[in-house]
């Protein structure tokens, strides 16, 4: 397929009322993506509600997104796991179900402070795949440094992207980018798109959104491949209250599928004690969703 390039969107898992998979939910998340013109599929993952899957979910979950898909863009899985052992497993079963690259970041109940340990856990990823590896660089669990990813990229052979999201983001990418050489074939941001104007700049291959605005990002990502940065900074002005929402606690992906007409549901495992959208949330999201609505392209155009 070629080098992984621009916006590699991350479905989120939809939850039915028996508390379990929605999988018929989750293949029209991934028609949506793909509909929104994504160049990438990327799941399960921190936006996909990884955490609360179950191991047997996340194996089953590999075949219907990949199958969903159909070869039509790249899927990239995410291995991650609580020990090597595990993350093996999970890769062993990606590279089976026909995953075009993994993801894993590093063991997220610990943090490793011994980097043979890091270095172990990614050369047991390795030992099961055939596929580029991206490491994702996150708070959850370790936050590698520069160093420690440049010495990653080197001795693991199929490690060859980078998904920073880090602090300081750019400033990294930057580093990264000069100091991994040419086996580094990309370095992608995440956090929604946040960073993207400056993530650009210094040279991302991509970004790796949730999904619930994909077609934004894409037209976002299209103007900044372009040149074009009136039309890509006028595209982030209007997604710009929807990451301060996001921020607050204010609204889910999952909410905004429902929105938008492709989930049933936005019930969530993730979701403990009490909500905490309100009815301010919620007449901002409204009122967002309403002045985005002109930059959406699912359902125009035969999607």
């Amino acid at each position: 397929m070629g080098d992984f390039r621009g916006v590699f969107t991350i479905p989120s898992t939809p939850i039915g009322e028996n508390e379990e998979v929605d999988w018929p939910g989750l293949q029209r998340v991934v028609e949506f993506c793909v509909g929104c013109g994504a160049h990438g599929i990327v799941w399960p993952v921190n936006a996909s509600g990884f955490p609360v899957l179950t191991d047997d979910e996340r194996i089953a979950g590999m075949k219907v997104v990949v199958e969903a898909v159909g070869g039509r863009i790249p899927v990239i899985i995410g291995v991650q796991g609580v020990s090597s052992h595990h993350a093996a497993l999970f890769s062993r079963r990606a590279q089976e179900a026909g995953a075009d690259g993994v993801i894993a970041m590093a063991p997220y109940i610990q943090e490793l402070e011994d980097e043979g340990a890091v270095l172990r856990y990614y050369q047991a990823i390795d030992g099961e795949v055939d596929v580029p590896i991206f490491i994702q660089n996150h708070t959850r669990g370790t936050v590698f440094s520069v160093e420690t990813l440049v010495r990653l990229v080197r001795e693991v052979p199929h490690v060859e992207y980078v998904k920073e999201e880090t602090f300081p983001v750019t400033h990294k990418i930057t580093e990264l980018r000069e100091k991994a050489g040419s086996k580094l074939k990309g370095v992608f941001g995440g956090a929604g798109g946040r960073y993207l104007l400056q993530e650009h700049r210094r040279g991302v291959a991509g970004q790796m959104p949730g999904c619930h605005v994909t077609d934004v990002v894409v037209m976002l990502w299209e103007a900044l491949e372009a040149g074009d940065r009136k039309e890509a900074k006028r595209i982030f002005g209007a997604m710009a209250p929807l990451f301060a929402l996001e921020m607050l606690k204010g609204t889910s992906y999952l909410e905004v599928l429902r929105r938008r007409g492709v989930i049933e549901s936005s019930r969530s495992r993730l979701a403990v004690g009490r909500p905490t959208v309100d009815r301010y949330d919620e007449e901002a999201l409204d009122e967002i969703l309403e002045d985005l609505e002109a930059e959406f392209t699912y359902g125009k155009g035969g999607s």
